[in-house]
């Protein structure tokens, strides 16, 4: 399998008075195409940081990132920019849909800001809905879809502009048990069908099991269990 997401001896601090807090202890880490990683661990441990910094939203104190060889970690604005938008997926512990657009344009709005082309975005966009079960649910509002239906939703708007890696932060922490798997398992057949990446943050342990790789994060310090 071919490594998308690589961290080499990434570190990450911030100054706190006269002393520095290491968020990010010095981690080095792969995620290959075709397969979907777990972190788990306590609140504050730093899978947030971690996932920021595979993000490009936040850059190491040392060390490389790169997505699919491309080095990431020193970007400009811009380039960080055009990187979240073409080459990776968010999908958040809340949906964050906008209220007042239907279920068709929260996801044709992305490929829109990536300046695709309109008739393939519209394309893509049905058949993602078609995908993930929503295509009755197109012209739908926000308020009126179920939890799992507005993730649903964050999935296609994630999946959009065809992105090579997935960042899942907490993606179930509003389901019940029922709809938490179908989302995991709509992300993994996502990740495998297409030979993505993915990776998520989760305390849902019982979800553990859909995942290919399990790490732990504790004070900073990220480590293998499976």
């Amino acid at each position: 399998m071919t490594e998308l997401l690589r961290f080499s001896n990434v570190r990450k601090t911030y100054p706190s008075g006269r002393s520095v807090v290491e968020a990010l202890k010095p981690t080095d880490f792969t995620v290959k195409k075709g397969e979907l990683t777990a972190i788990v661990g306590p609140s504050g441990s730093g899978k947030s940081t971690f996932l920021s910094l595979a993000g490009a939203l936040l850059t190491p104190t040392e060390g490389s990132i790169t997505i699919g060889g491309k080095e990431i970690s020193h970007l400009s604005k811009k380039e960080q920019t055009a990187l979240r938008l073409n080459e990776i997926g968010f999908i958040f512990q809340a949906a964050h849909l906008v209220p007042y657009l239907r279920v068709k344009d929260q996801i044709r709005f992305i490929g829109n800001l990536a300046s695709k082309d309109k008739t393939a975005t519209q394309k893509q966009t049905m058949y993602l809905l078609e995908q993930l079960g929503l295509t009755d649910r197109a012209d739908f509002y926000p308020r009126d879809l179920s939890g799992g239906e507005k993730q649903r939703v964050a999935i296609a708007r994630a999946l959009i502009n065809s992105p090579s890696v997935i960042l899942a932060d907490e993606p179930t922490a509003s389901l019940d048990s029922k709809r938490s798997k179908e989302v995991v398992e709509l992300i993994r057949a996502e990740v495998v069908g297409t030979e993505r990446a993915a990776i998520m943050v989760t305390h849902d342990e019982r979800m553990l099991d859909l995942c290919d790789h399990v790490y732990r994060m504790e004070d900073g310090l990220l480590t293998k269990e499976r």
